[in-house]
């Protein structure tokens, strides 16, 4: 069934797109999580994946299927969502009092996705991540009760290191929509061309700009565990696992030396364990 005001399959199916968790590089909401929490989890996941999917996918005219978005997530401030998503989303918004202005920058983001291809800089991509990734960190937080000002911050070193990783990740995907994301100025720094992401393995120049960005998500990353320290319960377990699973996945790529275009490099379950482990050893010690 078409959504309201869209053609049938310009929006993507609630089923498909939360079936996507379990390919993220971090458990999404963990299955030992209280029901409560998990479901607060799957809602705001659910969101960010759908307008990522939007951007990402969705046939016709995307920049009005985002519209369309923003609207039924302002609907669904209102108890009146049609989407499915949306509608698992309403009692989050209610319950926990959230604000719109996170999501609304995770529509801002996919509809900058749509117009915006390079970044020349590492100042422009990581003011896209402040679109893209960290409001994510704030909903996160919100849902433990857990969004003080000194754990925002933190929160949006990581949640940008979490979408460079990704970035990194996802080099080949990306620039076959005709999208890169390593700026531009680090690029060039290793002498490596728009071409150079479209092969069918990694040349010496793009491993190198690999490795370069990668040092500095682990570098973000870190602040994880300040983060960490600072929070409990299931707020610690939750965040160290995202924190984690990042890491982990800095080791894949590194473990495939960097040829992210010949690999799929996803972090194994024991590898994220053993990243997990020192964060809460970390946070107990405090």
């Amino acid at each position: 069934m078409a959504s309201p005001g869209r053609a049938a399959g310009e929006i993507p199916d609630a089923v498909a797109v939360l079936a996507k968790a379990g390919a993220e590089n971090f458990p999404v909401a963990a299955r030992i999580l209280p029901a409560r929490l998990r479901r607060h989890l799957l809602a705001i996941y659910g969101f960010a994946r759908l307008a990522d999917d939007i951007g990402d996918e969705a046939p016709g005219d995307r920049l009005a299927s985002l519209d369309w978005l923003e609207g039924d997530l302002d609907a669904a401030a209102a108890g009146a969502a049609t989407h499915p998503i949306l509608l698992a989303l309403t009692p989050t918004l209610r319950e926990l009092d959230l604000p719109l202005e996170p999501f609304r920058r995770l529509i801002e983001a996919n509809r900058q996705d749509q117009r915006v291809r390079r970044y020349a800089s590492w100042d422009e991509l990581a003011a896209y991540c402040e679109l893209s990734a960290n409001p994510v960190g704030h909903l996160v937080l919100a849902v433990f009760g857990a969004a003080t000002p000194e754990r925002l911050a933190l929160s949006d070193r990581v949640c940008t290191g979490l979408q460079l990783v990704e970035h990194c990740q996802d080099v080949g995907e990306d620039a076959r929509r005709d999208r890169v994301y390593l700026p531009a100025a680090d690029r060039e720094r290793f002498g490596c061309q728009d071409t150079d992401v479209l092969g069918a393995s990694a040349g010496p120049a793009l491993r190198l700009v690999l490795r370069f960005e990668l040092a500095r998500a682990a570098e973000l990353l870190a602040a994880g565990r300040e983060l960490t320290s600072g929070l409990r319960g299931w707020a610690r377990l939750t965040i160290a696992g995202y924190v984690a699973g990042g890491q982990a996945t800095i080791d894949a790529i590194g473990g495939a030396d960097f040829d992210v275009l010949a690999a799929t490099c996803r972090p194994r379950a024991t590898r994220t364990l053993a990243r997990v482990v020192p964060l809460l050893v970390a946070s107990r010690r405090r």
